[in-house]
């Protein structure tokens, strides 16, 4: 059928997200939400599962994550049908668990054993370990044998993630031998884009992708086409050192090896980016030190992850408020001096959270590293040096108006000096935490704020006393 006849023919394709259940943002309207949830409180179930029907599973996901813990149970009985692999695989991870934990082991296991391995260890390897045991028991020995081994390899680690599903064939196939083994092996899984060359030892020596495989004739060796030089991923990586490598490489897949350099696994693009959202959310949460920051978290875990950097901050706190103490006579002398105390401490908060935030994206994505500190940190100094200038101009002016021409210098060079302080500060408190294997978004900003409000709280309040405008 030629491109016109196509075009000729009267069909409609539906597009997902459009209509009367979604606004213009793609999201779903809460006078549908409402709707669903009274048709759930009314027990029509009936009407609930023709209302949620048109939805695509991402939606229905979205939906459950809409409604309190009591509503998607109710919501779940009624479209039970609808509750595949793929509405449970996009659910939030809170969520999931819940479900999960309401239906019995014979249903968790039917889904899972719809899933490839890596969405299927997602699903468990939250579970406690009698749910785990209780599901597993229920699934098919192949299938639980690559979960169970799946789950043997470290949190968040290329093993964890791979799917063990792949097309892989023997270096010593020809074009036409791979087409023909594609078009008569019924145990292939149904996407894929490049076939794995392995030799005798199942290491890989290359990979193939199918639009090379469909354009080269049938009698050349595979060796012959092959693409060698391969970026192939350990078992026991980071999921975030694996992200770097699909970015910097532009990778659609990857062969992942064991320590003996045998393919056991495969890693492809759209659970990267998974990885990339995930890694990019921790990292930002970690920085407020909220903790997952996940609005369907638990009560007490939200409060346990964030109290304890608040009771950190409040340690901290007590630094600057000791060295305002100190000046306590100062400040009595001259009032204006607690005027204009906040704002030096405030403008040196945001520089050093601004450097902050570069150097743990740079750590991050590994621009930052041992062999450019020393340059990173003289760029920032001169950031520094001229964020500094500018805004010591200003305040300096404005405070020369409304107080005293010497007070306006004071504070003009306390922010110099604080802001020049801060942005060392958010350089080298991060990258002291990567030199000891600490993750330098976790900490980093309750003692870039302990340092940049102690310092300027010193630098103003001292350069006022060595000015002569008060004394301790």
């Amino acid at each position: 059928m030629s491109a016109t006849d196509l075009q000729d023919r009267d069909v409609e394709t539906p597009v997902q997200g459009e209509g009367e259940q979604f606004d213009e943002e793609n999201r779903l309207k809460p006078e549908f939400v409402r709707q669903v949830r009274e048709s759930l409180r009314d027990d029509n179930e009936d009407s609930t599962y023709d209302l949620v029907e048109p939805l695509h599973p991402a939606d229905i996901a979205d939906l459950f994550e809409l409604f309190e813990r009591e509503d998607r149970t109710m919501l779940a009985a009624a479209i039970t049908d609808l509750m595949g692999s793929e509405v449970i695989a996009e659910l939030n991870d809170y969520v999931r668990e819940d479900m999960l934990e309401a239906l019995p082991p014979e249903a968790v296991a039917d889904i899972v054993e719809q899933l490839e391995t890596d969405d299927a260890v997602q699903l468990i390897e939250d579970l406690d370990e009698p749910d785990q045991r209780a599901i597993l028991s229920q699934v098919e020995p192949g299938d639980r044998a690559a979960i169970e081994s799946a789950l043997t390899y470290p949190e968040e680690s290329a093993g964890r993630l791979m799917q063990r599903e792949l097309v892989a064939v023997p270096e010593s196939m020809t074009v036409g031998d791979l087409i023909d083994y594609l078009r008569k092996s019924d145990d292939l899984i149904t996407e894929f884009w490049e076939v794995f060359i392995v030799d005798h030892r199942y290491h890989p020596v290359g990979s193939c992708q199918l639009s090379w495989t469909l354009r080269t004739p049938r009698d050349i060796a595979l060796t012959d086409v092959m693409k060698r030089d391969q970026t192939l991923i350990p078992v026991g990586m980071d999921q975030e050192e694996v992200a770097l490598r699909f970015q910097k490489y532009a990778l659609i897949s990857a062969a992942v090896v064991d320590e003996s350099g045998r393919l056991v696994g495969q890693l492809t693009v759209d659970d990267i980016v998974h990885i990339i959202q995930e890694e990019a959310d921790e990292d930002v949460m970690l920085l407020s030190g909220a903790g997952e920051g996940d609005i369907n978290e638990p009560l007490r875990d939200a409060y346990s992850a964030r109290v304890r950097w608040l009771i950190a901050n409040l340690g901290t706190a007590v630094v600057a408020s000791a060295i305002i103490a100190f000046f306590g006579a100062a400040i009595e002398q001259l009032v204006a001096l607690a005027i204009l105390m906040p704002i030096v401490a405030s403008i040196g908060g945001n520089a050093g959270t601004q450097t902050m935030a570069v150097t743990v994206r740079a750590i991050a994505m590994n621009q930052l590293t041992r062999s450019n500190t020393k340059r990173i940190l003289l760029r920032e100094l001169k950031v520094a040096l001229m964020n500094g200038a500018t805004v010591a101009v200003l305040i300096g002016i404005a405070t020369a108006l409304l107080f005293t021409p010497q007070l306006g210098a004071v504070i003009a060079a306390a922010m110099i000096v604080n802001i020049i302080v801060s942005g060392m500060a958010g350089v080298l408190v991060p990258v002291a935490f990567e030199r000891l294997d600490q993750d330098p978004a976790v900490a980093s900003s309750v003692f870039v704020t302990m340092i940049t409000d102690s310092m300027g709280f010193f630098a103003f309040l001292g350069l006022a006393v060595l000015a002569g405008l008060a004394t301790v």
